[in-house]
């Protein structure tokens, strides 16, 4: 097994390489860092973390819009300085807002639940159809959404259609004295047009905690346009680093992991044909697993093996993606050591392993 955080890349020849790893843990939300299509083709699930920072992440941005709204971050910078700044232009209350939330998935419904007990009015646009919380209201499109909200902040994954999703004419259409929140991903928002926006009064602030590059360790020589501007809040990826998050993160990949290689789980893998064969209680079996190429007449084939060794499958669940399937199987006899040499005898075969 092999446990990653998200600076540590795993490619492909990587992945070529190890020829006894039998699954992937990053734990951390992101999984980019992972060639999955490579681990997927050598029969390695790759387990995340996806709900454990939930509510750290949601917390963060909830803190950052009354911030925003009060210009919080500018006072406490003067303050410093030594520098005497009481003034009320330009500073409001949350209560009544409207709050833009693009991306709805676990994050983006908690803050949504979150903003609605501070007495804001939330929307939502996602690409999926999803089952509104509280009074959340759906848009018909993001556009619609940017021009609705007086802040915006944004939960996407980072795929080719998030990249650079939020540049100048998205910004254009946001209200005049709006604000941005990005803890997303660092390419989902061209920084060099936020910087534009911010810098013209078009919108009246940003937070940002993620970037297009970020520095691959602690300490000096962080560069940004966006350093300096006012009432711009800026936080080193840290969304969810709480303790409490770290934790969870901990526990949700280990339990995943170790489900994988006693059980021969896979839900939850973000790259793998999901299975879960619960184990059958009080009687004596034998539990392969097995990752073939995805063609036509391998169970045909692996049924005809086990069936020539005058075994009973007891129980059996087969799952597929376009391109690999994955089958636990549980034999009634003790003819484990023949089926795995059999089946990994196959050409369609890419790994099988004896569980117990």
């Amino acid at each position: 097994m092999l446990g990653i955080r998200s600076k540590t890349q795993v490619q492909g020849p990587a992945l070529e390489a190890a020829r006894r790893l039998l699954t992937l843990g990053c734990f951390c939300i992101g999984t980019n860092q992972v060639d999955l299509k490579s681990a997927n083709a050598h029969g390695v699930p790759v387990f995340n973390a996806p709900f454990s920072n939930t509510r750290s992440v949601a917390e963060m941005i909830l803190a950052e819009i009354v911030v925003l709204a009060r210009k919080i971050g500018d006072c406490s910078r003067d303050l410093h300085q030594g520098i005497w700044t009481k003034a009320a232009v330009g500073c409001y209350e949350v209560r009544g807002k409207t709050l833009g939330v693009i991306g709805y998935g676990h994050i983006g419904r908690q803050i949504g639940v979150m903003a609605e007990m501070i007495g804001m009015q939330v929307v939502f646009y996602d690409i999926a159809p999803r089952l509104p919380m509280g009074n959340n209201r759906a848009m018909k499109s993001m556009a619609e959404l940017l021009a609705a909200s007086d802040f915006v902040t944004l939960h996407v994954p980072e795929t080719r259609e998030t990249a650079n999703m939020i540049d100048a004419p998205e910004l254009a259409q946001m209200k005049k004295g709006s604000y941005l929140l990005n803890a997303s991903r660092g390419s989902v928002v061209v920084i060099p047009a936020l910087a534009a926006a911010v810098k013209s009064g078009h919108l009246a602030g940003a937070a940002i905690d993620v970037y297009p590059e970020e520095p691959a360790a602690n300490g000096p020589g962080f560069e940004s346009e966006l350093r300096g501007l006012p009432n711009v809040v800026l936080t080193p990826h840290v969304g969810g680093s709480t303790a409490e998050a770290q934790e969870a993160i901990g526990r949700e990949v280990a339990t995943a992991l170790i489900r994988f290689v006693n059980q021969g789980a896979t839900t939850g893998a973000v790259n793998f044909p999901q299975v879960e064969l619960p184990a059958l209680e009080g009687r004596e079996t034998h539990r392969i697993l097995n990752v073939h190429r995805n063609v036509p007449g391998v169970l045909r084939d692996i049924t005809r093996i086990v069936s020539d060794l005058n075994a009973n499958i007891e129980a059996q669940s087969l799952s597929t993606d376009p391109d690999i399937g994955y089958l636990v199987m549980d034999l009634g006899r003790d003819v484990a050591d023949e089926v795995q040499k059999a089946i990994a005898a196959l050409p369609t075969n890419i790994r099988t392993r004896i569980l117990f």
